[in-house]
This record gives C-alpha cells, structure tokens and sequence, in this order.
C-alpha cells in the first residue's frame, strides 16, 4: 500500500493516510478520547452527548489537494487505533509554519506507543512539506496532552485563545516546536 509504514514498538500497527470509509472510525477515536480526557475540563453533557455519527460527516479523506489537510490513521488487525492531522498553520503570525490539528489514541490503546508513532509520522510529514517550525493548539488543563508534547520537545510560545470548538467554546495554548 502506497503511503503506508510500519508502527514501530506498537505491535503490528500499520500508519497509512486516511481514505474515504474511514471517517465513521476516525470519529469514534476522537469522541472517545474527548470524553475520557476531557472530562473536569468540558462539560459533562457536552461530551456525553457526543456522538461519531455526528462528528464523521465532518471529516473529507482523500483530498489530494496542495494545502489541504492530511489525516494519517494508525491500523491495527484492521481497526483504526488513533489519527494524526497535520497541514499548514491557520495562524495569521505563524502563515510559514506547519500546523498539527488533532492526535488522538483511542483510551483503550493508550500507553501503548500510538501517539508517539503518530507524532514521528506527523512531524515527517510536515519536514516533507518543507516547514522548518510547527505549532498546535492545546486546550488549558489537558495535562496529559501538555506532558505528551513537552516530552516531544514541544514549547510553549505565549498564545492563547478562546476557541469555539465543535460548538463548545475552550481555552486553549499554543505550542511551537523546531522540526529540523
């Protein structure tokens, strides 16, 4: 499969770029993982009321489009165990660097070395597309995210933001990290 790598140190887990059928999969990691680790930090009826069925007509894979968004999937015995979205930053200051929208893991596959697999391919990606620098957003609180990304030699650059997301309206800091 053209695009596809091997996960290392996360069993069989295959990396490879999400494709059309996979939007309903990718919404269950993410709903799941926003209502573990998001609980204490967004209201509990939000997140009890999230839905995948909602949330994958949101997602449109296989858009080959220069400057588009690009979703990688990590696989295993063919169930999708987390996602990595990464294009270019939105951020007016940050117009030349790259941009990593969303990771997640499903809960039931945390600790088991997805998220870092994810974060290589992500930052890869992004060298690839010729960024020097990247950033990503974090919402205020989310310890175990923030820990994450400083292990990963991410740095806190002194933005912050009020952001409505998926109708919710969250606090959030801005991360920075060099990619060479």
């Amino acid at each position: 499969m053209a695009g596809a790598s091997r996960c290392q140190n996360a069993r069989r887990m295959l990396l490879r770029r999400a494709v059309p059928g996979d939007e309903l999969a990718v919404a269950g990691v993410h709903v799941r993982s926003w209502q573990k680790a998001g609980r204490g930090l967004l209201p509990d009826q939000y997140l009890d009321e999230l839905r995948p069925e909602d949330r994958a007509a949101r997602y449109s894979f296989g858009d080959d489009e220069p400057g588009r968004p690009v979703t990688v999937v990590a696989v295993d015995q063919d169930v999708v165990r987390g996602f990595v979205t990464i294009g270019p930053s939105r951020d007016t200051d940050r117009e030349r660097s790259g941009e990593l929208f969303a990771l997640y893991v499903d809960p039931d596959s945390w600790g088991l070395g997805i998220g870092r697999a994810l974060m290589n391919e992500a930052r890869g990606r992004l060298t690839r597309l010729s960024f020097e620098e990247a950033i990503l957003w974090v919402l205020v609180g989310n310890e175990r995210a923030e820990r994450f990304y400083r292990v990963d030699g991410w740095l806190l650059d002194g933005a912050r933001r009020l952001d409505e997301v998926h109708g919710v309206t969250v606090d959030e800091v801005r991360y920075h990290r060099m990619l060479s």
